[in-house]
């Protein structure tokens, strides 16, 4: 008993940590757009509502949250995930990006991960993502370390962010599923879907 009080206060410890070190990271300062131009609010708004079969007050909410705090994305995935956890999580997910500057020809990306935290149940989600600073496509394929609080319960839009440098992602998630609690961890993006989340 006393060990397992241990391995909680322990993990607790390395979240907070983890946590304060994100949140205490200096904001970066605001940059010139990216080469190509970007996407206004009306077309990730327009975008995002076909992809998901139409626009609600929440989705149109959680675009204007992202736009007011990162501004206008140059990039954005369109996919499908599905995950599970029980303390220790993973994510798998496959969809498409379009950039601006390549005239919206999609390039496949595949995603995985593992999560360690206070986290319990199973989603699958379609997944909308803003990306801000992507260089080239070549550039989203690395990892994003993340902090996610997530509450799917039958639907609603989830949004939290990843960074990796100066490539910001803004995933939007909205689903059916019941995975409630707090995690930290990574989602690696690659040209290839991988079993082993590492």
């Amino acid at each position: 008993m006393k060990i397992w009080t241990l391995l909680q206060a322990g993990l607790g410890a390395a979240l907070l940590s983890l946590t304060i070190s994100a949140s205490a990271a200096p904001a970066p300062e605001k940059e010139a757009p990216p080469p190509g131009g970007t996407y206004t609010q009306n077309e990730i708004v327009n975008r995002a509502a076909n992809f998901f079969g139409g626009a609600t007050e929440g989705l149109a909410r959680a675009v204007e949250r992202v736009f007011s705090e990162k501004g206008s994305p140059n990039a954005y995935i369109t996919g499908v995930e599905g995950g599970g956890a029980v303390v220790v999580g993973l994510r798998y997910g496959d969809g498409d990006l379009f950039m601006k500057a390549s005239g919206d020809r999609p390039a496949k990306v595949y995603w995985q991960g593992p999560s360690i935290g206070f986290d319990l149940g199973g989603n699958a989600s379609k997944v909308f993502v803003l990306v801000y600073n992507l260089p080239s496509t070549e550039a989203i394929y690395q990892r994003f370390p993340g902090v996610e609080g997530s509450a799917y319960v039958v639907a609603g839009v989830g949004v939290n962010y990843q960074q990796n440098g100066r490539v910001i992602l803004a995933p939007m998630r909205t689903g059916v599923g019941l995975r409630l609690g707090a995690n930290v961890g990574y989602l690696h993006y690659s040209k290839e879907r991988n079993i082993l989340p590492f």
